[in-house]
């Protein structure tokens, strides 16, 4: 005699779907937490910044794209590359500057790129991001191609030319993109009242004739809602879409960086707002997680990093006579697909 099992309810398939989302953001905050660590511990090099405390934007937009779908990044890009589906494996290997890096270990923590994801890349320049973003999102709409780009970068890169060319030529164009700006409040060492005279980015965005709203960034639910509207829309044909994702970094603008423009008190306040502690809570309170199955993601993703950091210091360098390679390509025609 055979017991039927019973389906997955609706209740059941969301709580599980929000427990994928505490399961990426604990992904991105341990994955940090290590590389901090190993950095200080000299046993990485380069440049390094931090996304801790903004993990629920990343989650929360990448959680509505489809695998066609391109994402470009800034140079605080680990948390975006893991929450698309770049292997943790590949990216720790481009920690250390490995042949098994996703960039070959070449690009270090601020060029990260991945083809089977889409994942277009870091940029280190400010608001470099943004004119990629346009020409991708153009490619696809003279193909016909349903696919949307989204383009992050951080509250600085507004004050930036190519911000305002690359909103202006998308919604001129009526492209398919989707401008997520990280407003952590801090470009680099400057706040955002001494850099902007208007200080309501949404607002700025929607004068160029798109749609655009600010959204608590602190929030996954409140970042994958707006962002499943903005994407739907995109896709629809409702032209570039611009969402002000009003967030807060816990830690300096990067590991150089003695971080004395912020006041102690104000990072405190922000940490009560941790969004992966947030979310825990809450899922707790609505008995969609116990205890047991928190320690058990947590295990899980110790685990993972684990492994991701022997597999990284064991594998190769790139060989030198290889480190010619790429400069140009050997093709002479590129096909854009």
């Amino acid at each position: 005699m055979t017991t039927r099992r019973r389906a997955p309810s609706a209740a059941d398939v969301a709580a599980e779907h929000q427990r994928d989302l505490l399961r990426t953001m604990l992904r991105i905050r341990r994955f940090e937490e290590t590389c901090a660590e190993l950095y200080s511990a000299t046993r990485i090099r380069g440049f390094l910044h931090l996304y801790v405390g903004e993990e629920a934007v990343a989650t929360g937009v990448m959680s509505t794209l489809e695998p066609d779908d391109a994402v470009v990044s800034t140079y605080r890009e680990h948390g975006h590359a893991l929450a698309r589906g770049v292997p943790m494996e590949e990216l720790m290997a481009e920690m250390f500057g490995r042949q098994t890096g996703c960039s070959r270990g070449r690009g270090g923590s601020m060029h990260l790129f991945h083809a089977a994801t889409r994942f277009v890349g870091g940029n280190a320049i400010v608001g470099g991001g943004l004119p990629l973003a346009v020409g991708l999102a153009l490619a696809d709409h003279l193909a016909g191609r349903p696919r949307v780009t989204v383009c992050f970068f951080g509250e600085g890169a507004a004050a930036e030319g190519e911000f305002h060319e690359s909103l202006n030529l998308a919604a001129l164009w009526h492209l398919p993109v989707l401008f997520v700006c990280e407003n952590n409040r801090y470009a680099m060492g400057t706040s955002l009242a001494h850099e902007h005279a208007r200080t309501d980015l949404a607002l700025r965005a929607s004068s160029y004739g798109m749609a655009a709203w600010a959204v608590d960034g602190m929030d996954v639910r409140a970042v994958e809602d707006s962002a499943r509207q903005a994407v739907e829309a995109i896709r629809h044909g409702g032209g570039p879409h611009f969402l002000e994702m009003r967030t807060y970094r816990f830690r300096a603008h990067s590991m150089y960086d003695p971080d004395r423009y912020r006041p102690k008190a104000e990072v405190a306040e922000e940490k009560t707002h941790d969004p992966v502690t947030s979310l825990a809570d809450r899922l707790r309170a609505e008995d969609r997680l116990s205890d047991r199955q928190l320690a058990a993601m947590e295990k899980e993703v110790a685990a993972e990093i684990a492994t991701a950091v022997a597999r990284a210091e064991a594998a190769p360098l790139e060989p030198v006579e290889e480190l010619t390679r790429f400069v140009y390509s050997d093709r002479t025609t590129v096909e854009v697909t």
